[in-house]
């Protein structure tokens, strides 16, 4: 009887403490940093020429702190090839110089896109307080290319701030201009950005 007894206990202790494990993971993934997210609805266009796009942080000063995101075709070299994708982003960041592994990827499917700044600069240096601006600019079709602008203040209390667009329609070779009535404006629109605090434990 007093083996059962002691047997219990044992198995008993053992439950408490594989609950007690297996409680642990969800509990760490609760995030204790603050972030930046960056959002925006995208419309995949059809043909060539289009659907590059960045995204990224500059300072105060206008210096490039971060890039968030960038489509491969540019990231990987082809302002080179095609020097109308995405040019102020190339011209800001310095593009030659490489982009940081897990900035680039493939053009994503239409829909609400996010990306996020986890408020470090490109070496990974935690970023001061103060006011920041957020971009995203798009190629449209060769050389139309839209540009979103906002700008965020980072004091430690939640904000959201909405981005304000300027687009530049140009012909080329053998390509008219678009205009504000082109369907190709869609491709990047309801930019914001979204500055979240920390999450309590």
């Amino acid at each position: 009887m007093k083996k059962t007894a002691f047997l219990l206990a044992i198995v008993s202790a053992v439950l408490l403490l594989v609950s007690g494990c297996a409680a642990t993971p969800a509990a760490q993934e609760q995030r204790n940093d603050d972030i930046v997210a960056v959002s925006f609805d995208f419309a995949k266009q059809g043909g060539y020429a289009s659907n590059q796009f960045a995204v990224w942080i500059e300072d105060a000063n206008g210096m490039l702190v971060k890039t968030l995101f960038v489509t491969n075709f540019t990231a990987k070299g082809g302002y080179q090839k095609r020097p109308d994708a995405i040019p102020v982003w190339v011209e800001r960041s310095d593009a030659e110089t490489g982009v940081p592994d897990g900035v680039s990827g493939a053009t994503p499917k239409s829909g609400s896109v996010r990306y996020i700044w986890d408020l470090t600069d490109q070496s990974g240096a935690r970023v001061a307080d103060g006011t920041y601006m957020f971009y995203v600019e798009g190629t449209l079709r060769w050389k139309n290319q839209v540009l979103y602008a906002g700008e965020l203040v980072l004091d430690g209390n939640a904000t959201t701030a909405e981005a304000t667009a300027e687009y530049t329609y140009a012909a080329s070779d053998d390509q008219s201009a678009l205009n504000a009535d082109s369907p190709e404006n869609a491709m990047i629109s309801n930019v914001k950005a979204e500055y979240i605090p920390p999450m309590q434990p």
